[in-house]
């Protein structure tokens, strides 16, 4: 696997199993739904499946070929077509980016093929690394397509996962784990400082909203060692709560929308909802969702003042004992269930199982500076209508797990892998 931080002179090597690697696990996402389903919308709010077979090898084009090394465009239609995604506020809004009609299959794929060719060639010949272009500095561009499509492959499988099962074929079939958590109940966290962001000079890459560092005041608090369980969840269900959308009614129980099955809820598993969900049940438990700067210092801090890089520490993330991220599993698990990944003040499952919502705004750190390569990234979503998220699900990539690293989702959004877990003080 491949691993953080980055050389100031770009690997060839390392970047062509990089993106290989990237290539083939969205071939290995593309077939495991049926071709019939290929411009199907699993999500309203989102284009059909068949854009984002075309937006990957077009935002990559465009990126590090055109912008960054001066060539002309593979397709220049194309480019355009599948240019950017969409982020409507609602279904009503969604239909404004609906379209007529869609390409060929077989002509996506000869245009993602040709840019493959291009690409790989760049990587053997071209110079991606170069001080004088902010696009091509320590290999900026390059980091920038590699990181993009991992991205994306979080993107395609919760779209995936609302498409009917009898148009899914399953790679494999997660174990259908459901025990009582090894521990319970919650932790105090002392007053302190937590670190958000990360300095120019401390890393090779990041995204703009990963700067610049900045240092926090945290008050002391109470949060839960483990993210609230679809067991817990139920009871306030039966106090008149609202259903999660990953929940099915059926015969009189709740069962769970798995990736390629139905299941009974397995109530130790960490319950997925959206932002204002999880604030309204933090409430009714008395208490609230933890902020940004929170979340760092019960991940990240530590008794004796120090930060870690890691909630674990400082080896590099792990799926195999450090939690469920990767792709480890396509669904989640029993909370606590890697106890190797915990935080320094026992928090378990910082790190996978689940993004975590926080209370903060999406909004810039001071210091912002739009990316290079990508200046609409970020600022088009400071409109406090987003919420950050923490973390990483089951299908997040180890390359995108830093602690700098932020998510963002309207707080009604209802399709994304996020948990939380609830916090007093």
């Amino acid at each position: 696997m491949l691993t953080t931080p980055r050389p100031a002179s770009v690997d060839r090597a390392l970047a062509r199993r990089w993106y290989l690697q990237n290539r083939n696990r969205t071939a290995d996402i593309f077939r495991i739904f049926d071709p019939s389903a290929y411009y199907e919308r699993p999500i309203p709010l989102r284009h059909p499946l068949a854009f984002y077979e075309g937006h990957i090898p077009a935002f990559t084009h465009s990126k590090l070929l055109v912008e960054a090394l001066g060539t002309p465009p593979a397709d220049a239609e194309y480019q355009k077509f599948f240019d950017r995604g969409i982020d409507p506020a609602s279904v009503q809004d969604a239909k404004q980016h609906e379209r007529q009609a869609w390409p060929e299959r077989s002509l996506v794929w000869k245009f993602g093929t040709s840019v493959d060719i291009d690409v790989l060639r760049a990587i053997e010949n071209a110079a991606l690394s170069d001080a004088a272009s902010p696009l091509l500095e320590r290999g900026h561009a390059l980091w920038t397509i590699l990181e993009h499509e991992e991205m994306h492959h979080e993107t395609f499988l919760y779209m995936l996962h609302r498409l009917p099962l009898e148009r899914k074929r399953a790679p494999q079939r997660d174990a259908h784990l459901d025990r009582e958590p090894a521990i319970r109940g919650r932790v105090q966290v002392p007053a302190g400082r937590a670190t958000l962001g990360v300095s120019r000079d401390g890393i090779l890459f990041a995204w703009d909203n990963e700067f610049e560092e900045q240092i926090i005041d945290v008050s002391a608090f109470e949060v839960d060692v483990n993210k609230t369980t679809n067991g817990e969840w139920l009871e306030f269900v039966k106090a008149g709560g609202p259903v999660p959308s990953f929940w099915i009614e059926r015969d009189d129980e709740y069962r769970l929308l798995g990736m390629f099955e139905e299941l009974p809820l397995p109530k130790s598993w960490p319950v997925y909802v959206t932002q204002a969900q999880a604030s309204q049940y933090a409430a009714w438990r008395g208490g609230r969702i933890m902020t940004e700067a929170e979340y760092h210092r019960a991940a990240f801090g530590t008794p004796n003042g120090e930060e870690r890089a890691f909630p674990w520490g400082a080896t590099p993330p792990d799926a195999r004992i450090h939690g469920n991220f990767d792709y480890r599993r396509f669904d989640p698990e029993p909370v606590g269930s890697s106890p190797q990944g915990a935080s320094a003040w026992g928090v378990h499952d910082v790190i996978g199982n689940g993004w975590e919502w926080t209370s903060t705004t999406f909004g810039p750190f001071p210091g912002f500076r739009p990316h290079p390569s990508y200046p609409q990234y970020s600022a088009d979503f400071f409109d406090d209508q987003h919420y950050v998220m923490k973390g990483a699900s089951p299908v997040t990539s180890r390359n995108l797990i830093r602690r700098s690293w932020r998510n963002w989702f309207r707080p009604d959004y209802p399709y994304v892998y996020a948990t939380f877990r609830v916090v007093r003080g």
